[in-house]
């Protein structure tokens, strides 16, 4: 039995993140670095076909294009974050139990059950963000709706563009602020939720557990816990920030110089530093989040009594579920 199941503290459970992730950090970034290197060959391939285009004159048809081979890129990243996500989950309750857990492991066993993960990430996104999404949208519809009034300019340029259509100058300014009073309600909405269904993804890997049935149990587990999920997402977020601003910072800097616009060189070294920064950064927080699931299940269920006894052979778990067609018992033949 792993020493450290038992009720951690905060600090200890960023503790024990930290040493689950030096310990196997090949392990955890191997799993991550699947759907990386895949995302970086393919936002390569979007720069490519882009430069291309442009060499050809097509101009035209660079705009669909984009649009399209973007639309393709985002479904088959969704697809590969969703089984990287659930490989590490599954990973880390591994190792934290003390059983040997391979990168080829991590992903058989979660691949059979994808789709569920993925429909379970699909409700969490939906009920999380799509406050706050549409909140973006109305903003910046309005943007676009009354964009004349006040376009790119600024200073002296904008006043002059409010004073030529005040009317249009006055729904921006009232959407503004709108936009930034419900901003707020719609923030604290949308981080309590996500706290809200943080064990969803851990439950339903480790428990083999259906959508809904996870989402449910991660609102029971979660309870107690939020606040301290909170900060362990706070400080990843801070870490994530810092490294970022670090390697990307002479991007940042050309952006700027030349006015949003960098060439296809600088942009694929970019995407080839992001391929390390995700990598790395990329399973900290499934990781810290799959420690807090054995947490809450230890303080409220007494797991640790339940794993000890396990192991000893006391109790014999439970089967995981088999589909309706091997649970049938066959039939006898009927005779000739």
């Amino acid at each position: 039995m792993d020493s450290n199941l038992r009720p951690l503290t905060l600090g200890e459970i960023l503790d024990r993140t930290a040493q689950l992730y030096r310990e196997n950090f090949l392990l955890f970034a191997g799993i991550f670095a699947v759907y990386c290197g895949v995302a970086l060959v393919l936002n390569l391939l979007l720069i490519g076909v882009g430069v291309l285009l442009r060499t050809l004159h097509w101009t035209g048809a660079l705009t669909w294009t984009t649009v399209v081979s973007s639309g393709v890129v985002m479904l088959i990243l969704f697809l590969l974050f969703g089984a990287a996500v659930a490989a590490i989950s599954r990973a880390v309750a591994w190792v934290h139990l003390g059983e040997p857990a391979t990168i080829r492991s991590a992903y058989s066993s979660t691949l059979p059950r994808l789709g569920r993960y993925l429909w379970l990430m699909t409700i969490t996104a939906f009920v999380v963000w799509t406050p706050l999404a549409v909140l973006y949208g109305g903003y910046f519809g309005v943007l676009a709706y009354y964009g004349k009034a006040f376009g790119p300019q600024a200073g002296a340029a904008a006043q002059q563009a409010a004073a030529i259509n005040p009317q249009s100058a006055t729904i921006f300014l009232v959407a503004s602020l709108v936009f930034i009073l419900l901003l707020i309600p719609v923030g604290v909405y949308t981080v309590l939720m996500g706290l809200r269904y943080a064990m969803a993804l851990p439950a339903c890997v480790v428990e083999n557990l259906k959508a809904r049935k996870a989402l449910r149990r991660s609102i029971d587990l979660s309870k107690g816990a939020r606040g301290r999920i909170f900060v362990l997402g706070l400080l990843i977020g801070v870490i994530k920030i810092g490294m970022v601003s670090v390697t990307q910072v002479f991007i940042f800097i050309a952006v700027f110089k030349h006015h949003g616009q960098i060439g296809p060189g600088l942009s694929a070294l970019s995407q080839i530093i992001a391929f390390f920064t995700n990598t790395f950064l990329g399973p900290i927080y499934a990781t810290g989040i799959t420690l807090f699931y054995y947490d809450q299940r230890v303080r409220k269920e007494g797991y640790d009594i339940e794993w000890m006894m396990q192991a000893a052979g006391l109790t014999v778990p439970a089967p995981e579920a088999v589909p309706e067609a091997e649970s049938q018992p066959p039939q006898a033949s009927e005779p000739a």
